[in-house]
């Protein structure tokens, strides 16, 4: 008899290849199941944002409910961040060899559970506890994503596919901000702000099962290189398809490549420049720009929605100078470091200033994440494209996971010897320097070339 371990395996293992139907099926076939990918895996992760982002808007209205301090408040961003980190590396090699309609439905099912409890409780501990498992559930959604885009979509064209997905946490996490907001101001406590994205985040689970298939041989199509005959230059074409063992993933493809290492590092500090604002933002924005929770939400939204067409747009042009991504994020960094540094000299009451500065941080900051993740795969198998983004993803979240803490903390212990505008003005200094030294590690790789 399987052992419950043995059962869940099967549960999860990719679905076998199907008989081949003929070639005129296949172009018929090819186009309709492309865009069916696409939307999927779309709307799919955007809905994880909902339950992802939703925390960052309420911080200062939980701290005022509960009587919890921003060092509390910090924790508990930094738990997630750190949990999420180690998911998604733990949950892209797994991912890399799973189903990924039945393994992202869950992960979006057990995030929306959580986000209930989450609303539950008025318990710090209970809450570290709860989004501590949020972060980890949410590690099950990147994963799956590139695994079907890599699959349906070829090398020549990663950059733009790529990153027209990679828009889709931009419209979640400006979503995220408008709902939460919406929810807390017409139902009155923050707890709806945990309650609403819940709901639609088990719809979302729902629609992904149904939705959301695996690789081309799985309907019965051939592999994305051999019907557009677009094999990369430095893979053989029989070698192409075959799946990796955890040894080949992690070792072999991931850890003993330099690049990866240095796009992993690189993605520490941008993640503090992009994570900064979507954390502690609101919170900022309401005690030094005398912002209400509307217009906080509405700001981040703008941060948010910003990254869409640069994202696009940036990722197509890596592609036309063919595959140059780390030249492209490096020279993306400077406006970001110039916005940061901008902010502190904009006065309360032209809030409408901090909002363009946002903007301008928004449209480079998503664009360099982006590039910096498609790099990454660039130099990997397409079978191994979970376990790189995963390893990339971990050192992101570990510098999300120090900026959350850290800056929560500075910000309490600055306080309390200075002011308020002194300790935020250091936490924007801090954000300038990583955004510096990410810009030179960045340029390290500008000559990387997607078949080098």
């Amino acid at each position: 008899m399987a052992s419950p371990l043995q059962k869940l395996r099967a549960y999860y293992a990719p679905p076998p290849a199907q008989p081949r139907v003929s070639p005129e099926e296949a172009a018929r076939l090819y186009p309709s199941y492309r865009w069916r990918a696409l939307e999927a895996t779309f709307i799919g992760y955007a809905t994880f944002y909902l339950v992802r982002n939703n925390l960052g808007i309420v911080a200062k209205d939980v701290e005022d409910a509960l009587l919890y301090s921003k060092s509390m408040i910090g924790d508990i961003l930094a738990i997630t961040a750190i949990s999420y980190g180690i998911s998604k590396f733990v949950m892209g090699s797994i991912s890399d060899r799973s189903d990924p309609r039945k393994f992202m439905a869950t992960g979006l099912l057990l995030s929306a559970v959580l986000n209930f409890a989450f609303g539950g409780f008025e318990n710090y501990y209970v809450h570290l506890a709860l989004w501590s498992m949020n972060g980890f559930a949410q590690g099950m959604g990147w994963p799956p994503c590139g695994r079907v885009m890599g699959h349906w979509y070829s090398e020549s064209e990663r950059g733009f596919t790529f990153s027209i997905w990679n828009t889709s946490h931009n419209l979640g996490g400006a979503i995220a901000g408008i709902l939460t907001a919406e929810a807390v101001t017409r139902y009155g406590g923050w707890q709806y702000a945990f309650y609403v994205p819940g709901a639609l985040a088990a719809i979302g689970a729902a629609y992904l099962f149904i939705r959301l298939r695996d690789t081309p041989q799985s309907v019965g199509l051939p592999p994305i290189e051999e019907f557009r005959d677009d094999y990369p230059a430095n893979q053989e074409r029989g070698d192409i398809e075959r799946e990796l063992s955890t040894r080949e993933l992690l070792l072999d493809r991931v850890l003993a490549n330099k690049y990866v290492w240095l796009l992993a590092i690189a993605n520490f500090f941008a993640y503090i420049t992009r994570y900064s604002m979507l954390d502690w933002g609101p919170t900022y924005l309401r005690e030094i720009k005398g912002a209400d929770i509307s217009q906080a939400a509405w700001a981040i939204s703008s941060l948010e929605l910003a990254g869409i067409p640069s994202t696009i747009f940036l990722g197509w042009v890596s592609d036309k100078l063919g595959g140059r991504r780390g030249m492209v994020a490096a020279l993306s960094m400077l406006p970001i470091i110039f916005a940061f540094a901008a902010i502190p000299f904009v006065p309360p009451g032209y809030l409408w200033v901090d909002v363009c500065l946002l903007g301008v941080v928004g449209f480079f900051i998503y664009p360099v994440i982006n590039l910096i993740t498609i790099a990454a795969l660039d130099v990997v198998s397409k079978k191994a494209i979970g376990a790189a983004a995963g390893f990339i993803g971990l050192f992101g979240y570990i510098g999300r996971t120090i900026q959350a803490k850290g800056f929560g903390w500075g910000v309490d212990v600055y306080t309390a010897s200075h002011d308020k505008l002194t300790a935020w003005n250091g936490v924007l200094a801090v954000i300038v320097a990583s955004g510096v030294i990410a810009a030179v590690l960045l340029a390290f790789t500008w000559n990387l070339r997607t078949r080098e």
